[in-house]
């Protein structure tokens, strides 16, 4: 690994080797890639650090100047001509992860943060404490960090915060991808079913995180938010300590947060530990799910030895990350807000956390079914109860495309039309749209001052956020 001088990344624009990329390139290597589709936040943040992208997967990449080492993504499939011609050629390659780890990670202090939900936010959030602490942390994270203007960082400090994905590593290793990372200290944040492109289940999906819990050091320390029946069932044999946290529930002991308010600028809650109130903690965050991201960072931090007084002290200063209910601009009086939520628990919860933000506002959603699993039919009901507290609901219908599965054949399909129907007969306002332009101009025309439009979505939509601004400007 010292003698490497030029590293090629196949997929560059998935967040994590966008993020890496960036890493390595400010290490001073020279750094290419290519992918099909390369999208902001990562587009710009690529162009930024003058990361060279070549659209689509040719043979000629890898071969033309061979790099010392090709990474592969796990968007990479068997079959494409640029990482098959890298593997038959004999050039060195690694997956995402063990790239991640070999060259980034390892000597480290591996502070991994998993789970359904929330692991960007509190991956942010860890590193920013950390940071704000003194104690100079590296990190890599799903998504731009505000508090850095970036993905990753490379500090000087003992730890390396990395956000742990369940999602498989690669074409070539299908183990999930938060194994190779070396966990010693581990946030789990929520196991739900999700992913069903590669997990057949609740019951996969655990397996999963329980195998990541068994290999855990016997000094290692787990966080865990046990007021989830299945985050208790996964680290109910662990081989290290275990310290659980969240919000007040009748079955909860350990680290809590109660008495909670919003307010215009975020969100307060007291901090307790074992029965006993520590600190009154403010968080510029909205919605009880992001209170839990907070309270499971500032566990993780008592664990690797800050004080809790210094920590909450860090927490206002806090700027959040790029397309977690962030305010894209408003326009006529409508405010625009984009979100990555896509499992309904997320969609869920973004909306609730809206809502607290802006009680007295009208709160249209806009939700985008566009992952492997959103597409399928297998949360079509669950969805149809995730829209409490939206005035009205968007949807738009989705392309009869075909729908990546190591699951088996995909042959029941989600319907936008059922789900507004669905929610109609709740007496929920909705309607299911063909596209990004029917849904902009159905916006323009129905949306009054003083709304609020939250825009669902974990791809690039057609730039629908800045495009619907411009047209309610028009």
């Amino acid at each position: 690994m010292s003698a490497l001088r030029h590293v090629h990344l196949i997929a560059i624009g998935g967040t994590g080797m966008g993020s890496l990329a960036g890493l390595l390139k400010a290490r001073g290597l020279e750094v290419t890639g290519s992918d099909q589709n390369v999208y902001p936040p990562m587009s710009t943040a690529l162009e930024r650090w003058n990361i060279p992208v070549k659209r689509g997967y040719r043979a000629e990449h890898v071969l033309d100047r061979r790099p010392d080492l090709v990474v592969i993504g796990n968007a990479v499939r068997p079959d494409n001509p640029e990482a098959r011609t890298a593997i038959d050629h004999g050039l060195p390659y690694l997956s995402f992860p063990d790239a991640l780890y070999q060259l980034a990670i390892r000597g480290k202090h591996a502070v991994v943060v998993t789970g359904t939900h929330g692991k960007t936010t509190a991956t942010s959030l860890i590193a920013a404490l950390l940071f704000a602490t003194g104690r100079d942390p590296s990190f890599l994270v799903g998504g731009i960090a505000l508090d850095f203007d970036g993905s990753f960082r490379e500090g000087q400090g003992k730890h390396f915060v990395v956000e742990g994905d369940e999602y498989d590593t690669a074409f070539f290793d299908k183990t999930p991808k938060f194994l190779h990372y070396g966990a010693q200290t581990l946030l789990v944040t929520s196991v739900e079913f999700d992913h069903a492109d590669i997990y057949r289940d609740l019951d996969h999906v655990k397996s999963a995180f329980r195998r990541l819990v068994l290999q855990m050091p016997a000094d290692g320390t787990i966080i865990a938010a046990l007021g989830s029946e299945h985050v208790r069932d996964i680290v109910v044999d662990a081989p290290c300590r275990v310290v659980g946290y969240g919000a007040v529930g009748p079955e909860f002991v350990g680290w809590r947060a109660s008495a909670i308010t919003a307010g215009p600028h975020g969100t307060g809650f007291d901090v307790g530990r074992e029965g006993t109130m520590i600190a009154r903690a403010r968080c510029p965050l909205f919605g009880r799910y992001n209170v839990e991201n907070v309270l499971g960072a500032l566990v993780v931090l008592d664990t690797l030895g800050v004080p809790v007084e210094e920590a909450v002290a860090a927490l206002p200063a806090f700027r959040g990350i790029k397309r977690r209910q962030e305010v894209r601009g408003e326009r006529r009086g409508v405010t625009v807000i984009d979100d990555f939520a896509h499992h309904p628990t997320a969609v869920r919860a973004s909306i609730q956390a809206v809502r607290a933000r802006f009680p007295d506002r009208r709160l249209i959603a806009v939700f985008e079914p566009r992952s492997n699993t959103s597409r399928r039919a297998v949360f079509q009901e669950d969805y149809a109860r995730s829209f409490d507290g939206a005035h009205h609901v968007v949807v738009p219908v989705v392309p009869d495309m075909p729908i990546y599965s190591a699951t088996g054949e995909v042959t029941e399909k989600f319907s936008s039309e059922r789900l507004a129907g669905d929610l109609g007969e709740q007496q929920l306002s909705a309607v299911a749209l063909d596209g990004a332009d029917a849904i902009i101009a159905h916006l323009v025309e129905t949306c009054e001052p003083g709304d609020v439009v939250l825009i669902m979505s974990n791809g690039p939509f057609d730039n629908i956020w800045e495009r619907l601004l411009e047209a309610l400007a028009g």
